[in-house]
């Protein structure tokens, strides 16, 4: 898949969304592991956590898991890259942990930005290249955000998602809960949003 260059920059110099490489694990872990130190500071984070940071040995578990997933083609991941770094990236992986399954053909979205990077087009480029990647080997895109996050909403409903449903309850974070609604978007008749869209 050639790289794609959005149009709109990002702090710290131009952006690149590329495919996944062995050496963005640092780079991921870092800002995932960036999302507890926010939650801690009870800055608002739209991505579930565990209740405890997991160790880096977790993380690298994690990460040659999605490696492995992603050669399977079991799953695709856009990396936002600045500088030679990864910044974010945007995974769309099957529901079903087997392949071949009845269910092959949906993929679950899930993305992550630095928080350095959010709010400068970073998040609408990645999905956009994650999108793309998918074409052809996803029909069904399906997310969940949670329902006060009002700006994240926004971007997936511009980028064609559809409101499926309300998740009461969805998630529990230091005593309140949350709801989320979940989404879902129909690749086989997707285009990519015109500039005016």
């Amino acid at each position: 898949m050639p790289e794609s260059v959005p149009s709109t920059g990002t702090a710290g110099g131009g952006l690149t969304v590329r495919d996944l490489r062995w050496d963005d694990l640092d780079a991921m872990i870092e800002t995932y592991y960036a999302l507890y130190d926010e939650r801690a500071r009870g800055d608002p984070i739209g991505i579930h956590l565990f209740a405890e940071r997991p160790s880096r040995s977790d993380e690298v578990g994690w990460f040659t898991s999605l490696y492995r997933r992603v050669l399977a083609n079991d799953a695709v991941v856009a990396v936002a890259d600045v500088a030679g770094r990864a910044v974010g990236h945007c995974t769309i992986a099957t529901v079903g942990l087997e392949h071949g399954s009845e269910t092959d053909h949906v993929g679950l979205l899930g993305i992550v930005v630095a928080q350095a990077h959010r709010g400068h087009g970073v998040g609408r480029a990645l999905m956009l290249g994650a999108l793309e990647r998918a074409r052809g080997r996803f029909e069904i895109v399906l997310l969940d955000v949670f329902a006060n996050n009002h700006r994240a909403r926004h971007l997936y409903e511009q980028l064609g998602f559809q409101i499926r449903g309300r998740l009461p309850f969805h998630a529990k974070r230091g005593g309140q809960y949350y709801d989320a609604d979940e989404m879902w978007l129909d690749l086989r008749h997707w285009s990519p949003p015109t500039a005016n869209r």
